[in-house]
């Protein structure tokens, strides 16, 4: 499930869109730029493109082994053209400060975890998970060093979290899968491989549990139907009659990631 046309599209696989259609950041931008953007080599694509999320971050997606010049004179010659999006959005999401948490409430699993900070020497950061407690150690001065190490931890928690769930709702729907994996993706909720592989997006933790569910039912759908015709929806339907309100909810949902996730 995409975010509504925005990412790259995974290979024989459908996915769950987060953004809505009538959002700037739906476009996958191709020419643009701006002050902080990073840079993302994919194996996928097939030239230059630029993204535009709603929090004003830019990504310029480029295929393997594309030279640091060419990105550059890229960048260079679409500065224009990216102001018109992030200025939009600037005005509808005002830029906020990263500022580290010192709880984490993930209301799709009902847990809340409180975050400790232990300055130690080192250049970088590592994580304690104890119960409801997680702690960062090292140099907890890099921010940044901290966000990738709870996105570490989230990763792990969210994998143990989501895969009874998955396995619960496999079983009530008589669907098979082969796999799952849990990433930080940008572009969709989650998505299936023709080859049986469950993708979902650890950012679902910070959704409600109903939310959770239905994108679990989505993505197993899909395992009879690689699209989103009658026959799937129908299927859908035969499990979560509400699917409809949900899906709509779904595309506001990435609002509910906090800003120091630095994802969206």
């Amino acid at each position: 499930m995409e975010f509504r046309n925005i990412g790259v599209v995974h290979n024989a696989a459908t996915q769950l869109p987060l953004f809505p259609p009538d959002e700037p950041s739906a476009v996958a931008i191709r020419p643009a730029a701006a002050v902080d953007v990073s840079v993302r080599e994919s194996a996928r694509a097939r030239r230059l493109s630029i993204k535009v999320y709603p929090r004003g971050k830019v990504e310029v997606v480029v295929p393997k082994r594309t030279r640091a010049a060419d990105v550059a004179a890229f960048v260079s010659e679409n500065q224009a053209w990216i102001r018109r999006p992030t200025d939009s959005f600037a005005s509808q999401y005002p830029p906020q400060p990263l500022v580290l948490p010192q709880i984490i409430e993930l209301p799709a699993v009902a847990e809340i975890i409180t975050v400790r900070y232990v300055a130690k020497k080192g250049r970088t950061v590592w994580f304690r998970s104890s119960g409801d407690c997680l702690t960062l150690s090292g140099n907890i001065r890099d921010q940044k060093a901290c966000v990738a190490a709870i996105r570490r931890w989230l990763a792990g928690f969210a994998k143990q979290a989501f895969a009874p769930r998955l396995k619960a709702l496999a079983a009530i729907t008589g669907i098979e899968y082969s796999k799952m994996q849990v990433r930080a993706q940008r572009s969709c909720w989650g998505s299936r491989s023709s080859s049986g592989t469950l993708s979902l997006n650890l950012c679902l933790l910070f959704l409600g549990p109903e939310l959770l569910r239905y994108l679990m039912i989505h993505e197993l759908c899909h395992a009879r139907h690689m699209n989103h015709s009658k026959r799937f929806w129908q299927l859908v339907a035969s499990f979560e009659s509400d699917y409809r309100r949900l899906d709509r909810e779904l595309t506001e949902g990435w609002k509910a990631v906090p800003r120091w996730l630095e994802i969206y």
